[in-house]
């Protein structure tokens, strides 16, 4: 069976104030190119897919009436089946977690860590609304 070379194109995370969540983004990962917007205003939907303009993406939808869904931890992501978190490789963890936690206001979950491979650190935080994410740097050598 021939490979389908498929790539990661976007995450998409379901917010409840998308002017809040799209500057958060902005200032905390560099996510400041739109690329679309959609306002499906009969359905209480609006969406803008932002990037950094060199790859990464993120679509964040607001709609009416939606739930939150908060996981306080990566083990507790794991018992619904779902997506757990998102991952996000950065280059230095100690910067990206001071930043995220300090300047942006990101709640730690858990701080810089050696993780199971060798080489590779992470650490998770929450967004402004509990969105997990997991930050990993691989260092080569």
């Amino acid at each position: 069976m021939p490979s389908l070379a498929a790539r990661f194109h976007h995450v998409s995370l379901s917010v409840a104030d998308l002017s809040n969540q799209e500057r958060w983004y902005g200032e905390a990962f560099g996510l400041t190119q739109i690329e679309e917007r959609v306002d499906l205003t009969s359905a209480g939907v609006r969406t803008a897919v932002l990037s950094d303009g060199q790859g990464l993406r993120v679509e964040l939808i607001e709609r009416s009436g939606s739930r939150p869904v908060s996981h306080p931890d990566p083990l507790a992501a794991a018992a619904d089946q779902t997506f757990g978190h998102l991952a996000l490789h950065v280059p230095d963890l100690d910067a990206a977690f001071a930043h995220l936690t300090g300047d942006c206001g990101a709640q730690i979950v858990s701080p810089p860590a050696p993780g199971a491979s060798p080489g590779m650190r992470y650490a998770y935080v929450h967004d402004p609304e509990d969105n997990l994410l997991e930050l990993i740097e691989v260092q080569h050598g």
